[in-house]
C-alpha cells in the first residue's frame, strides 16, 4: 500500500518528532500489546488505511488477538477489552479527536 504523501520529504521535523514519540515509548512500562492497540485505534480515528495495513502486522506479532482487532472500533461495547486497555483508548481517543469540530483532526 502506498501512503498519500511523503511524509519525511514534506514534513521532515513532525516525522522526526514522530519518531521520537516512537522511540520513547519503547522506553515505558506499557506493553507491546498495549501500544499497538492504541497504534490502531488512532489510525482508525485518522481514516489512514496505510498506517492500518502497516500497523496490523505488527499488533499480530506483538500477541494482540485477532479478535480484539476485528472489534477495536468498538471497543466500548466489546468485553474483549480490559481495564488498562479500556483506558489507553479512551485516552488515545481524547488526544486524537478534535472536540470543537466533532471528528478527527484529518476531518479539518
Amino acid at each position: 500500500m502506498k501512503p498519500r504523501m511523503n511524509y519525511g520529504a514534506s514534513a521532515s521535523e513532525v516525522m522526526q518528532a514522530m519518531l521520537a514519540l516512537e522511540e520513547a515509548t519503547h522506553k515505558m512500562t506499557i506493553s507491546p500489546q498495549l501500544r499497538e492497540l492504541v497504534k490502531m485505534r488512532v489510525s482508525q480515528i485518522n481514516g489512514c488505511a496505510y498506517c492500518l495495513h502497516m500497523h496490523a502486522p505488527d499488533a499480530r506479532k506483538s500477541g494482540v488477538s485477532q479478535e480484539k482487532l476485528d472489534v477495536l472500533a468498538a471497543w466500548r461495547e466489546s468485553p474483549a477489552f480490559d481495564a488498562r486497555e479500556r483506558a489507553a483508548l479512551r485516552w488515545a481517543e481524547s488526544l486524537t479527536r478534535d472536540r470543537g469540530h466533532g471528528r478527527s483532526r484529518r476531518g479539518l
